[in-house]
């Protein structure tokens, strides 16, 4: 079974860049090289990931992204800053 990660990444200007893969350690470098990154992050580099989640499908993770991008800025950052403290 393929587990998927939705994550967001923080980019140059303080933007946000929502996506989801199956592998985020490869996906974080294409998106840091710009070999195979997104055009946006390509445009604003460099990246951080700042917050990630693992569900066992596809479709779950779909459905996740879509409502992530939906959010506004500053639900986003309420997202990641609650995200932030579970790590700690």
């Amino acid at each position: 079974m393929t587990n998927y990660y939705l994550y967001i990444l923080k980019c140059r200007g303080n933007t946000l860049y929502t996506g989801i893969t199956t592998d985020l350690s490869r996906r974080l470098l294409e998106h840091q090289s710009g070999t195979k990154g997104a055009k946006y992050t390509a445009a604003h580099r460099p990246v951080e990931l700042v917050y990630q989640q693992k569900f066992p499908n596809r479709s779950l993770a779909s459905i996740e992204e879509a409502r992530v991008k939906k959010m506004n800025k500053e639900k986003k950052l309420l997202l990641i800053a609650n995200y932030s403290k579970d790590l700690n």
